[in-house]
C-alpha cells in the first residue's frame, strides 16, 4: 500500500511539470483551445504510455529501472532552488518594465510554443505533445516503485497507464468540461485569460519564490542531516 501511495504522489508531482503547465497556458490563450489540447493530449499519451511500458518491460527484473531512477541530490535542490528564487524575484521586480511598455506592439512577438501551437493545427499540437512528454524524474521513480510491487504484467501495465492519465489532468479536466458543459467551460477559460492578464505575472513570481525557498530548505536539511 505504501508503494501504491507513493506512485500516486509521484503522478501528482509529474502533473506539475513546468513544460506541461506552460503548454496548457499557451493553448488556453489561443483560439480554439479544445482542438489544440486534444491533439497535445493524444501525442502525450502516445509518448508517455508507450515509452513508459517499453522502459518498464525492457528492464523488468533487472537493474535497468534502478539505474534509470533519478532523485534530486541536496546540491541539485540548492541549485534549482536558487534558480527558481532568482526567477521569482526577477518576475516581481520592475526590471525592464519601461522598455516593455515602450515597445508596444513590437512586444507581441510570438514565442516558439506560441508559433507552433498557435497555428491552430491539431496535428502540430499532437507532435508537440509527443515531443515534450518523455518520462521525467517522477515517472522513472514511479516505474521503479511499480517494479518493486511484483504485481504481474497486466497490473503493472495498468499502473503505468493510470500514472500517465493522472499526470495529464491539467489537459483532461478542461477537455471533459468542454464535452459536458461547453458554455460554462468556455466562460471559465475566458475568466482565466482575464485573470492571467491581470495577476498572472505576480502569481508566477510568488510560486517561483515559494518553490525556490522549499528546495533550498530541503537541500540544506539533507546536507545537515
Amino acid at each position: 500500500m505504501g508503494d501504491l501511495a507513493s506512485i500516486f504522489v509521484l503522478s501528482l508531482s509529474a502533473m506539475l511539470n513546468p513544460t506541461l503547465l506552460a503548454a496548457v497556458t499557451v493553448m488556453l490563450l489561443l483560439p480554439d483551445p479544445r482542438r489544440l489540447m486534444l491533439g497535445y493530449l493524444l501525442g502525450a499519451y502516445l509518448t508517455s504510455i508507450s515509452v513508459g511500458l517499453l522502459i518498464f518491460f525492457s528492464f523488468h527484473q533487472s537493474a535497468g529501472v534502478d539505474a534509470a531512477r533519478h532523485t534530486l541530490t541536496p546540491a541539485e535542490d540548492i541549485v534549482f532552488g536558487a534558480i527558481a528564487l532568482i526567477v521569482g524575484l526577477v518576475l516581481r521586480s520592475d526590471l525592464g518594465e519601461d522598455r516593455r511598455r515602450q515597445k508596444g506592439e513590437e512586444a507581441k512577438k510570438e514565442t516558439w510554443p506560441q508559433r507552433m501551437l498557435g497555428r491552430g493545427s491539431a496535428r502540430i499540437s499532437f507532435a508537440v505533445g509527443a515531443a515534450l512528454s518523455l518520462p521525467g524524474a517522477s515517472y522513472l521513480v514511479a516505474l521503479n516503485r511499480i517494479d518493486h510491487l511484483d504485481a504481474g504484467a497486466g497490473a503493472a501495465a495498468l499502473l503505468v497507464v493510470l500514472f500517465c492519465l493522472i499526470q495529464q489532468l491539467f489537459l483532461e479536466v478542461p477537455l471533459v468540461g468542454y464535452m459536458l458543459s461547453p458554455e460554462r467551460t468556455g466562460a471559465a477559460v475566458e475568466g482565466f485569460k482575464q485573470w492571467l492578464r491581470e495577476k498572472g505575472r505576480r502569481t508566477a513570481a510568488v510560486g517561483a519564490i515559494v518553490i525556490g525557498l522549499l528546495l533550498l530548505l530541503r537541500g540544506a536539511l539533507e546536507l545537515i542531516l
